[in-house]
């Protein structure tokens, strides 16, 4: 059992000189009641895999009040550049980080996609966009509820659900921690904060405040443990004494300095500037792509298949919007999996494969091959894949079927 814990970023009323503070306790005691169970996922058993590019669809829903808030879909597709770029160390600033911290800065591994399948499998553009009559929202998740004027959220195990809107208490963002309540699992960002495009505030107009919420989401604490000389649980982030505002000059020192390198304040978890934020560290990375293991909060994601938009399998939608999440059972297996030479498929639930269509997919939805009029079990040869991720497809009629193939 586990309390609900969110983070959120506060930034001072005076624009000029905004800063990143943090108000975790207080939002966290709103929630102190609220013990929740960890639910297993059991609808894909499987681990990660050793430098496996672990791909997160994402649902975006602006919530605008005012043109201001109803920000671009060029805005938002720049915020998934941000991402991309800081989880794989692909960022242009990643040259910044200093000589003696170099050594320690980490890809990732993990990229980012608009969901183009949403949960009744139609395709869709992962944005929804919903005028909201309030003007600016609090902290306590109401941005998340159909019911107290915000939009509910996609099924949170499949997509990482990140609301944009006015956000109230200075807040610019906050994340949940895995382990919480699955409607209210994900990011919110302050409107003016979110993508390195648009009309943002100065000091947060690079991308950077969803790269620090969405690590959060991911298991990181802040780097100075959120308390005075404090441990974030990470072997190779140096200890400090508190968080950094602004930019600060390297090296920067404190009575908790370990040695002369002093604080890793360009890390993506201090309090610093967007333009002064530029790295993860191999520590970090473990932890976040523990979240995806097989016994990891965030497994279920091991069965996300919604960044690719060839595996729809319903009508579009006359426009993006919530929908009911509709569990089916898998309706045939494939096994060994993961597979190097040859794969079984064989039904399941009393589907019967005989006479069905099979189709196989890499993860960028090109068709490898095809096979017709199955016969009850099939033996498929595979060894001429490359290693990755795929998707087997079993088409019956209209209805098509479909599981996460990793070849070895």
């Amino acid at each position: 059992m586990r309390f609900i814990i969110l983070f959120t970023c506060l930034l001072t009323t005076v624009f000029a000189f905004a800063q990143r503070n943090c108000g975790s306790t207080i939002y966290a005691a709103r929630f102190a009641n609220e013990i929740v169970t960890q639910q297993s996922n059991t609808s894909f058993n499987r681990d990660t895999i050793e430098d496996e590019i672990l791909t997160i669809p994402v649902v975006v829903h602006v919530l605008y009040n005012n043109n201001a808030q109803n920000i671009s879909d060029a805005q938002i597709r720049s915020q998934i550049d941000v991402l991309n770029e800081d989880f794989r160390r692909m960022n242009a600033d990643a040259s910044n980080t200093p000589e003696v911290f170099k050594a320690f800065a980490a890809d990732a591994k993990i990229m980012f996609c608009l969901a183009q399948i949403n949960p009744a499998g139609a395709p869709a553009k992962g944005i929804v966009r919903k005028y909201t009559s309030t003007t600016m929202f609090d902290v306590n998740d109401a941005m998340k509820f159909n019911t107290a004027g915000g939009d509910n959220a996609w099924n949170s195990k499949k997509y990482l659900n990140i609301w944009v809107c006015n956000l109230g208490s200075n807040a610019i963002g906050y994340a949940s921690q895995a382990g919480g309540q699955a409607d209210r699992d994900g990011v919110v960002i302050q409107y003016n904060a979110f993508g390195r495009i648009g009309s943002l505030m100065p000091n947060f107009n690079k991308g950077r405040t969803a790269t620090h919420e969405i690590a959060h989401w991911l298991g990181l604490r802040h780097i100075w443990g959120d308390n005075e000389c404090g441990n974030d649980g990470i072997n190779d982030t140096p200890q400090q004494s508190s968080y950094n505002n602004n930019c600060p000059s390297f090296p920067s020192l404190s009575s908790c300095s370990v040695d002369a390198n002093g604080d890793m304040f360009m890390n993506f978890m201090d309090y610093t500037n967007d333009a002064c934020m530029n790295m993860f560290t191999h520590g970090q990375k473990t932890k976040m792509r523990g979240q995806f293991a097989i016994n990891g909060p965030r497994n279920s994601f091991m069965n996300s298949f919604a960044c690719d938009s060839s595996l729809a399998t319903a009508a579009p939608l006359p426009n993006d919007t919530s929908v009911a999440v509709k569990t089916i059972a898998p309706s045939f297996k494939i096994y060994p999996n993961p597979a190097s030479n040859e794969l079984n498929v064989e039904g399941l639930n009393g589907f019967d494969l005989k006479g069905q269509l099979l189709k196989l997919y890499s993860a960028s939805g090109v068709l490898q091959f095809t096979k017709s009029n199955l016969s009850s079990s099939e033996k498929i040869n595979i060894s001429q894949l490359n290693s990755g991720i795929y998707f087997v497809a079993v088409i019956s009629g209209n209805d098509r079927k479909i599981v996460k193939l990793i070849k070895q």
